[in-house]
């Protein structure tokens, strides 16, 4: 149970109504952001096209970088087993440039577009705060 320090990555995908897509986790713990960690040998920006692309169905081009977030406060996560981790995320932008929306019934059990003033509840962690940055469309990254 000693503390990992994991990357990983999450994505913002609108549509053309500006809503933002979700995934209802297979974990039980509500809605996020698509996303996960990072593996080994592989580069942050090709690790949110493949997660994303196995928890919705979609293939994705990543435009720009939202964020990075790390805050412990947000990131740092007891899971029921008692596992300890400190995420930090890249938040990335991403348009669609393929495939078809799905859940895959595993990671997540549910995948809709929803209006950013709208979110289900509950929305994990930090990702609330990701899609104001991420509406904002600032033209720097923000770290938190």
């Amino acid at each position: 149970h000693a503390l990992l320090l994991l990357p990983g990555a999450a994505a913002i995908i609108r549509d053309h109504q500006g809503r933002v897509l979700l995934i209802r986790r297979g974990d039980g713990r509500g809605w996020s952001l698509p996303g996960g960690m990072m593996e080994p040998g592989e580069r942050i920006a090709d690790s949110i096209v493949r997660e994303v692309f196995e928890e919705t169905g979609l293939e994705v081009e990543p435009v720009r970088i939202v964020g990075v977030y790390s805050d412990p406060v947000y990131t740092h996560i007891t899971f029921p087993n008692g596992d300890e981790v400190h995420f930090v995320s890249t938040t990335f932008e991403c348009k669609v440039v393929g495939g078809t929306l799905r859940a895959d019934g595993d990671e997540s059990l549910d995948v809709r577009y929803f209006a950013p003033d709208a979110l289900p509840d509950p929305v994990v962690c930090d990702h609330a705060i990701r899609i104001a940055d991420a509406i904002a469309a600032r033209r720097e990254a923000v770290f938190r």
